[in-house]
């Protein structure tokens, strides 16, 4: 009856783990030629370690012992890569490991940084007379943030509504912030944006 017990409370622990690590890193796909590749994405600020094993029908992958590979914080990199067989449909299932205590004998490969969306979504009113604009807007492209902006100049209706907000918006000299829905008219540079960012 205890080993019963423990079985059960073993596998659920395990499942847990399982789950959590799936979350941290997700596999994505993508077919090139007779290739199905697949990507390990990590859009958190952490450094992980991972290593996938493949099985299924309908493709052949390389016979060498399956190892653990950097994947860098907000990147993508390729973790594993299938050859389709001719007129076969490819069906896997894979075993993930993730470790966020790194290795020093981890695959290095060439990776691709990714956006990611932030803790608040972020979108930008440029306002008409900006000044700010370019020394904020430079380095937020150049972020890892996923955002949207909108230029007032061609966006009358949005300006109508946000006029409705803040009169004084044709004498502003910065842009207008929206970060969760919450308006900020008087963030003056990128330090200033992150910092309300991670306020909670």
């Amino acid at each position: 009856m205890l080993e019963k017990l423990l079985f059960v409370i073993l596998t659920i622990f395990c499942t847990s783990v399982t789950y959590s690590q799936e979350e941290i890193i997700k596999i994505v796909e993508e077919t090139i030629s007779i290739r199905l590749m697949l990507y390990a994405l990590n859009e958190t600020d952490i450094d992980y370690d991972v290593m996938i094993t493949v099985e299924g029908t309908g493709f052949r992958q390389s016979a060498a012992k399956p190892r653990l590979t950097r994947v860098p914080a907000t990147s993508k990199v390729n973790i594993a890569r299938l050859t389709l067989l001719k007129d076969k449909t490819p069906y896997y299932t894979y075993k993930l490991i993730v470790n966020d205590s790194l290795s020093r004998r981890a695959l290095r490969k060439q990776f691709e940084l990714v956006k990611v969306k932030p803790k608040k979504q972020i979108t930008v009113y440029i306002t008409e007379n900006c000044v700010s604009c370019d020394s904020i807007m430079k380095p937020l492209q150049d972020s890892k943030y996923i955002f949207t902006s909108h230029n007032l100049v061609e966006k009358p209706e949005i300006k109508k509504q946000l006029l409705m907000a803040f009169p004084q918006l044709d004498t502003l000299k910065t842009p207008v912030f929206s970060l969760g829905g919450h308006l900020f008219p008087e963030v003056k540079n990128y330090t200033e944006l992150i910092e309300e960012l991670d306020k909670e």
